[in-house]
């Protein structure tokens, strides 16, 4: 199990937008677990964050642009990839507009004030999705295809087709994100000269130069365009250098290009909000079919996550039986519902009770139709997060546990008699001062029967 990770201190950058060519202020700071990352316009009243989720993307025509509620985050993906390319968990990202600075057109200078904030692992584990069959999402109108596959880490290639002389075909590949660092977050953004004439002509490249986009001449340059290109990145003389690109810049590969759609597919997905487990081969990809790849996965995580029923073996020995707990826990027959403590993490808490017709509380619930009350469920799950905050103690015996509070409860099945019931607590934020706040899940017959939000606290025996 990994820890989630943030960064130590914050540290900002300042730039300009490439298509607005507004200055921005960029702030990353450090943000607590199950954060992911976030957005803040310091900018607007009220400081609206806006979530880095695939749901937010309204276009994609210029980069990946979110909006939510009519605030907009523009050209987010670089950012993203380097928070993805430095194995980041949780952040929030302050700015003072709305397109983040496009810097040298890399993710370079952002891995470079990552690094100085410094990583800190924090209290919790993450939670990865591990791909275990082929996902894929293809755009018709294109042809461009992602697709992901299980493997044993996170990997990405990224296979490019321009069909022109100039930039044909490209592949990149990086096989471990630690990769990211040295192969991938200097990939410099990039465009063809037919693309730059459009965006100066109707004045939506106001941010760049020459150091911040490579331009790909596939096209013969006239009189009036080389001075449109001169103006517009405020040059005396602009040539072509004999590979094809504008002067003024040196590839920092041969396949750049591709490097760089690389840089942009990690970017993209970093807004499925969940790390990925799998191996990721995109074929001609660009931000529409990154992000409704995002979106499709998004989706299945979360059905998944809701469907989730987790497995234990019970034919192992426990790691509590009923003597260790009740030396644990306060509670007796016929109040003591748990059986036996499965594994314990200090993030987590598997306990499990064998449902019989023995149970006193079937003699009136209900006669002939026994049904286990909602109720006592929900008091087995508070018994098994119980044990997990009485871990943190260690005299147990002289302390006892009280609910403080309870919420989001919902019931799916009914709990019979001959069930066994499965109850997984997992921690919403950490244990402090004897405050345990967890989210628990009830499962039995391989379906989840009932959820709840807990917070319980442990306090001394008087």
């Amino acid at each position: 199990m990994v820890k989630q990770k943030t960064i130590k201190t914050e540290i900002s950058l300042t730039g300009v937008g490439l298509h607005t060519g507004k200055e921005v202020k960029m702030t990353f700071k450090p943000a607590p677990v199950n954060n992911g990352f976030t957005f803040v316009r310091v900018d607007l009243e009220g400081q609206p964050v806006i979530e880095a989720d695939a749901n937010y993307v309204v276009n994609t025509q210029r980069g990946t642009n979110l909006e939510k509620l009519g605030v907009k985050i523009q050209t987010p993906e670089h950012v993203l990839a380097a928070l993805m390319g430095s194995d980041i968990d949780n952040i929030i990202i302050e700015l003072d507009a709305s397109e983040l600075p496009i810097m040298d057109g890399s993710s370079k200078y952002f891995i470079e004030a990552i690094e100085q904030a410094g990583i800190i692992d924090q209290e919790l584990n993450r939670n990865v999705y591990v791909v275990k069959e082929v996902i894929s999402f293809t755009d018709e109108a294109t042809g461009s295809e992602i697709m992901v596959m299980p493997s044993d880490h996170y990997s990405v290639t990224a296979m490019v087709d321009f069909g022109t002389k100039i930039l044909g075909t490209q592949n990149a590949t990086m096989k471990t994100i630690s990769e990211f660092k040295t192969e991938i977050s200097n990939a410099r953004t990039f465009s063809f000269l037919h693309e730059l004439e459009s965006l100066l002509e109707n004045g939506l490249i106001k941010g760049g130069d020459l150091n911040n986009a490579i331009v790909y001449v596939d096209k013969d340059i006239s009189e009036s365009t080389m001075e449109n290109l001169k103006k517009a990145f405020g040059k005396d003389e602009i040539t072509v250098k004999p590979n094809g690109i504008l002067d003024n810049l040196t590839l920092h590969y041969p396949n750049e290009a591709a490097r760089h759609k690389l840089l942009d597919v990690i970017g993209d997905l970093a807004l499925i909000g969940t790390k990925i487990q799998g191996k990721i081969i995109a074929n001609k990809p660009g931000h529409f079919v990154n992000t409704q790849f995002a979106k499709k996965m998004a989706k299945i995580i979360k059905n998944e996550q809701r469907n989730y029923v987790p497995t234990y073996d019970l034919n192992l020995e426990p790691l509590m039986d009923i003597h260790k707990i009740m030396a644990v826990l306060p509670h007796r027959p016929p109040f003591l519902l748990i059986d036996r403590i499965i594994e314990m993490s200090d993030s987590h808490v598997v306990g499990m009770k064998n449902v019989t017709m023995n149970e006193n509380f079937f003699v009136g619930h209900f006669p002939n139709a026994p049904v286990m009350p909602g109720v006592l469920i929900v008091e087995a799950m508070a018994q098994t997060g119980g044990i997990l905050v009485l871990s943190t103690v260690p005299d147990p015996e002289n302390y006892l546990t009280f609910f403080m509070k309870i919420d989001n409860v919902k019931f799916k099945q009914k709990v019979l008699p001959g069930d066994t019931l499965i109850f997984k607590c997992d921690l919403i934020t950490p244990i402090r001062r004897g405050i345990c706040h967890m989210q628990a899940n009830a499962y039995a017959n391989g379906r989840l029967v009932a959820q709840a939000e807990l917070m319980a606290q442990i306090a001394r025996k008087q």
